[in-house]
């Protein structure tokens, strides 16, 4: 497999070197063209030019780089949460906790989604949610059957008053029931 990153390394390192060659052959015109640009010559004081003419976009840069920044944190936020990817992550991965593109996603095995994996992986979460919403239902059914058959009100611990407490509330100096221990 080709590495990039050494690739663009030297790429930039060959630009570079260029650029400074090419400026130290011209240096007089590429001199004179960076003064006349940036206004230190030919205006009527010592760099008047430069600040009323290219000094004076430094704030400018200055909200353009805020910008490309906070656009860089948005991007940031939505991409592929594997270290080093810069793609979108669109496909959550263990319970919604991140964002996978199909690369790195470990249902897609670094392939799009099919129409196929897509049903398979839809039925399967539809058996999940039917299962845990029927263990749901029959716990349900299981508390309120026992409730609901034999509810004695001498017997609830809630509207027991006579019963001992190993606690007492300070403020009304009477007893806290069960209950009031979990808060």
């Amino acid at each position: 497999m080709l590495k990039w990153r050494p690739i663009i390394v030297v790429g930039l390192t060959c630009a570079a070197v260029a650029v400074i060659a090419v400026w130290l052959v011209h240096a007089r015109q590429v001199g004179y063209w960076l003064q006349l640009h940036t206004g230190t010559i030919n205006e009527s004081g010592p760099y008047y030019g430069f600040w009323s003419g290219f000094g004076s976009d430094l704030e400018e840069f200055g909200i353009l780089g805020g910008i490309a920044a906070g656009i860089y944190q948005l991007v940031k936020k939505h991409n592929c949460h594997e270290p080093g990817c810069w793609r979108v992550g669109q496909y959550p991965a263990a319970d919604g906790q991140f964002m996978l593109c199909y690369r790195h996603h470990p249902d897609y095995r670094g392939r799009k989604p099919t129409h196929e994996l897509i049903e398979r992986l839809h039925r399967e979460h539809l058996e999940r949610q039917t299962a845990i919403y029927g263990k749901l239902h029959e716990v349900h059914n299981h508390r309120t059957s026992g409730r609901a058959a034999a509810h004695d009100p001498s017997r609830d611990v809630r509207h027991d008053a006579t019963r001992p407490s190993a606690t007492t509330s300070p403020d009304s100096g009477g007893e806290l029931r069960r209950d009031d221990r979990r808060l």
